[in-house]
């Protein structure tokens, strides 16, 4: 019985692999890394890492700044200039040009090429826009599109092209998915809003309603899954409330008119709202202030974009909190993510975004720079608008 012997390149000096492979952990000039941030980002265990920093810091290509932080004394080794694609989801809501904003400058500050395209939120141009990037044979491609049934006719597109997909927020056939970790993210909404029932309507509720995006698929769905396991979590005499599924599609105007419908014929005289997102949050809101009941409903919501972060600014606002994904840092992100694919370096196959809950007395600590930046309220308008 025999086996094949790898090829080993005789005159490849690891050590110097290693080293290199460290050294392009510094991906800015001045950037000062921690060992484990070193290690993880070289892809070199600790011990090695600390003894090849050691190393070079007596060859003067590193030096020691602070109680455990190094920084490269070389300009940053150039990465190869890529050509990436980037499909955003639309361009009406906060959270989704929030996404593409930021992408964007990190993608400048590398000196990779991005070719933007609008989704529209359309599952047709979405697979115009695949075409479209196969044909322009980019690197590697970043989609953000929201339509569950579309997402494995797109992804084949790219696969077939032998063109690697980050896929945020909706999973797609092969790709890594980049983005919320739902069940989480509605685990802590949900107990939050747990808490605040306690202090302010004594743990009683009498209807919980859940807005819900169907065509987005169960993992988004998770969020509110996760959202009244968290509520029952905190307040186990809810288990017996009714719940009440209304399909908003994730916007303004079908969130308004389907719970201004349902509070026709409900005389619940406290209703908890779960909603997907901010935008669905919103349109709900707004149906109960038009029936004269905002403080019959406490809501509490997801994304905390610059819509729900307005609201939360409000006096007296029933949006009681909104989970934060923080869509202005995932251009960094996806763009490391993206050239740790280009470069063959492990990744997982899911990479989730850190989540906090933003609270009317928290929102200005995690935004105080709101007020500088004007918002462009679309999801109010009444515009169709969707967002994860």
């Amino acid at each position: 019985m025999s086996s094949e012997t790898p090829f080993r390149d005789p005159y490849l000096v690891k050590s110097v692999v290693h080293s290199s492979q460290l050294l392009r952990a510094f991906r800015s000039s001045g950037e000062a890394l921690p060992l484990r941030e070193v290690s993880q980002r070289s892809n070199l265990p600790k011990t090695m890492a600390f003894r090849l920093l050691y190393t070079l810091e007596k060859c003067g290509m590193v030096e020691k700044v602070g109680e455990n932080l190094y920084r490269s004394c070389l300009r940053p080794f150039r990465q190869k200039l890529y050509r990436l694609g980037y499909c955003a989801q639309g361009t009406e809501y906060g959270f989704s040009k929030e996404v593409s904003a930021s992408l964007r400058r990190a993608a400048d500050a590398e000196g990779i090429e991005l070719l933007c395209l609008d989704n529209q939120y359309n599952p047709k141009t979405a697979q115009r826009n695949a075409d479209l990037l196969v044909r322009e044979k980019v690197d590697l491609v970043i989609e953000f599109q929201t339509d569950e049934n579309v997402a494995p006719i797109v992804a084949e597109k790219y696969r077939a092209a032998n063109i690697p997909l980050i896929a945020i927020e909706i999973p797609h056939p092969g790709a890594t998915y980049y983005g919320a970790n739902n069940y989480e993210a509605g685990l802590l909404g949900g107990r939050y809003l747990g808490r605040w029932l306690k202090r302010r309507w004594q743990s009683e509720a009498e209807e919980i309603i859940l807005m819900e995006l169907p065509r987005a698929g169960q993992l988004p769905r998770m969020r509110l899954t996760g959202l009244l396991v968290g509520l029952k979590e905190v307040l186990p005499n809810l288990s017996a409330c009714p719940v009440v599924h209304i399909d908003g599609d994730g916007c303004f105007d079908k969130s308004f008119e389907a719970v201004r419908k349902h509070l026709r014929s409900s005389n619940a005289r406290r209703i908890i709202v779960g909603a997907i997102n901010d935008t669905s949050a919103l349109g709900a809101l707004r149906a109960f202030q038009e029936a004269g009941r905002t403080e019959r409903c406490a809501v509490m919501s997801h994304n905390a974009s610059p819509e729900g972060r307005a609201e939360l600014r409000e006096p007296n606002t029933r949006l009681v909190g909104s989970v934060g994904y923080f869509p202005e840092r995932y251009g960094d992100d996806l763009i490391r993510v993206s050239l740790d694919i280009l470069n063959r370096r492990p990744i997982p196959p899911a990479v989730f975004v850190k989540h906090q809950i933003i609270t009317p007395e928290t929102v200005d600590h995690f935004y105080p720079n709101d007020g500088l930046v004007q918002t462009v309220m679309a999801g109010t308008s009444g515009n169709p608008a969707w967002s994860f």
